[in-house]
């Protein structure tokens, strides 16, 4: 690039969210640091990490928060969601009452939410195909119901990590890149 070029700087907000263990924590560390930690404790409060991805020879930075799920951290909602342009509602294919939370998820993401959310719907764990509770059919139905992506991952093995949060970036990028 010569010094003659402007360099446009793209900086986004996403936000995962989902019942606690599902693994949001991994599912960041493994985009963010191509880590996975299988003793990683709940999180406490909200963490955030920053990855760039190129879209159209652009950078894109994505903020990506991380948050407790457990209910006793619900008063961070409302700030935690603002300013979110993208949102990763993930359950654990392997327990069925984490995936029947995601309407749940999905209500609260939407009633706090101050702009347009790219959504994805994350079937995480699909490493755990022997002990599966949800179908692949099943995710893919509540997403196209509720108009959201649909991907399965495994933070464990990496499958589709970068490929979700890619697909956020992306959707966040084309949709009318905020900062212009």
């Amino acid at each position: 690039m010569s010094d003659d070029e402007t360099v446009e700087e793209y900086l986004f907000k996403i936000v995962i969210i989902g019942d606690s263990a599902v693994g949001k924590s991994n599912l960041l560390s493994r985009f963010a640091r191509n880590e996975f930690n299988a003793h990683s404790k709940a999180t406490i409060g909200v963490e955030f990490q920053t990855q760039s991805v190129e879209i159209n020879g652009k950078e894109v930075k994505a903020q990506i928060w991380d948050t407790a799920g457990q209910e006793r951290f619900r008063a961070v909602t409302s700030a935690y969601y603002r300013g979110a342009f993208g949102a990763l509602l993930v359950y654990d294919i392997s327990r069925r009452a984490t995936f029947d939370n995601v309407a749940r998820w999905l209500d609260e993401l939407n009633s706090h939410s101050d702009t347009t959310v790219a959504k994805m719907l994350v079937g995480n764990k699909c490493d755990l195909e022997n002990t599966r509770e949800v179908s692949l059919d099943e995710g893919k139905s509540l997403a196209e119901s509720e108009g959201l992506f649909f991907i399965e991952t495994s933070a464990l093995d990496s499958t589709n990590v970068w490929t979700a949060f890619e697909i956020v970036i992306r959707e966040i990028y084309n949709n009318g890149k905020p900062s212009e």
